[in-house]
């Protein structure tokens, strides 16, 4: 071969590797995916104009490992949830049924409204309208529970009647439901259109990876969210019963049974196990939804969101596995990866630090290590056992993250999926 016509083939080669590593890469539909829903064309840019781009958004640079090749999803996001910035991402404005992981949105808006400690004697109006099939952590009529008791339900059992019931003390589904929607609007979390504040399917109802991100990171600010959503195990009060033998029968006692978190990398479950530094968030599954999840897990000082929505590859637990892989290349690509876009802060905050828009890494007192629960629940409750601060706004209104170290969870026993 001609030296000048093998130095051509070498500098065209050395251009295709450099536009590889560092430029946008665009995933088409894979072979065989004909009958599977398109995304839009064009979707939002909050975030970024890359964002809005169909397929896979990543700036690859020199050493960085590339993207899994096992991923399914309809969509999928990947971001420091300290700095903000995106790392790769998915169609991640595709609006799409969020199921249960709607349930992030409804705690941020609703969870500060209400003491830990405060009671609720439900009533039966209060469980009106919960759909058929739902998830249920087994509230019973004319039984009293605490403000923490139900959020351990939505939390821990995606209890749709925990939902329902909280909703009812927040002046009712149709309140919360406009809370709901104008929490998300604050947070430029303008995908979503809310209709059942549980996630149940319902027409209209859809979210986004991009979303979903931004309701986990909003909510990790509150140390009650950060303790739900990261406890693996809680006792439940159950139904007040009359004693009917022994010295204190025609007494009533009322016992109380044991919940597992449906989060499987939180748990572990038979063909997968808790994932390394995980520490919340939450998983959904519907029909029109397929199965949801967003999560937060923490590596060698690094915190990163991961959220996946509707994988289509049939392999079990694709939803925790494609979150898995997605976490994995995410820690290995700190620093080796351009940003794709960012988490935008909410409406009047200020910002700093990372970029426009981005949290920045500012100062101020640091959150004390997370507390104990107060039912008695283990696991994770406050397995966000940290040292130094943890997520917090602070009073000058700067959005920012301080570092924390969540430690991983135990595995659990098998129960229901949501």
């Amino acid at each position: 071969m001609p030296a000048s016509k093998k130095a051509a083939m070498l500098l065209a080669a050395a251009t295709l590797l450099t536009v590889s590593t560092t430029a946008p890469a665009f995933a088409d539909d894979k072979p065989g995916d004909k009958d599977q829903p398109k995304p839009p064309a064009s979707m939002s840019k909050v975030g970024g104009v890359q964002l809005s781009k169909p397929g896979t958004q990543v700036r690859l640079k020199s050493g960085a490992p590339v993207l899994p090749k096992e991923l399914s999803a309809r969509s999928w996001i990947v971001s420091d949830a300290e700095s903000g910035e995106v790392l790769a991402s998915h169609n991640a404005h595709w609006r799409l049924p969020p199921a249960s992981t709607l349930k992030m949105l409804f705690a941020d808006t609703v969870l500060p409204k209400f003491p830990k400690t405060q009671k609720h004697k439900v009533e039966l109006s209060d469980l009106a309208g919960i759909g058929a099939g739902s998830s249920m952590v087994g509230i019973k009529e004319n039984e009293t529970y605490t403000v923490h008791d139900l959020w351990l339900g939505v939390f821990l059992r995606s209890g749709n009647d925990a939902v329902h019931v909280l909703s009812a003390m927040n002046d009712g589904v149709d309140e919360t439901v406009k809370d709901m929607q104008k929490h998300a609007e604050d947070l430029q979390a303008l995908d979503t259109h809310v209709v059942s504040p549980d996630g149940y399917d319902a027409k209209g109802q859809v979210s986004s990876a991009y979303d979903l991100t931004l309701f986990a990171r909003s909510g990790l600010q509150k140390k009650d969210f950060r303790e739900y959503c990261s406890t693996a195990t809680a006792k439940f009060p159950g139904e007040t019963k009359k004693i009917t033998k022994g010295k204190d029968k025609g007494k009533t006692k009322r016992e109380s049974f044991a919940i597992q978190n449906t989060n499987r990398l939180l748990t572990g479950d038979i063909g997968i196990s808790p994932y390394k530094g995980i520490a919340g968030v939450k998983n959904g599954s519907t029909t029109n939804a397929g199965n949801t999840f967003t999560g937060v897990a923490e590596r060698d000082g690094k915190v990163l969101l991961v959220t996946v929505m509707n994988p289509s590859s049939g392999e079990p637990h694709a939803v925790y596995k494609e979150t898995e892989r997605l976490f994995d290349w995410g820690f290995k690509s700190a620093g080796k990866v351009d940003p794709v876009g960012e988490l935008v802060a909410p409406k009047g905050t200020a910002t700093g630090g990372a970029g426009k828009g981005a949290p920045g890494n500012g100062g101020g007192a640091a959150e004390k290590a997370a507390h104990a629960s107060e039912s008695g629940s283990s696991g994770m409750g406050t397995a966000l056992a940290i040292t130094g601060g943890v997520l917090v706004v602070l009073a000058a209104g700067v959005f920012v993250i301080r570092r924390r170290m969540p430690l991983p969870g135990p595995a659990g026993r098998r129960a229901r999926q949501d």
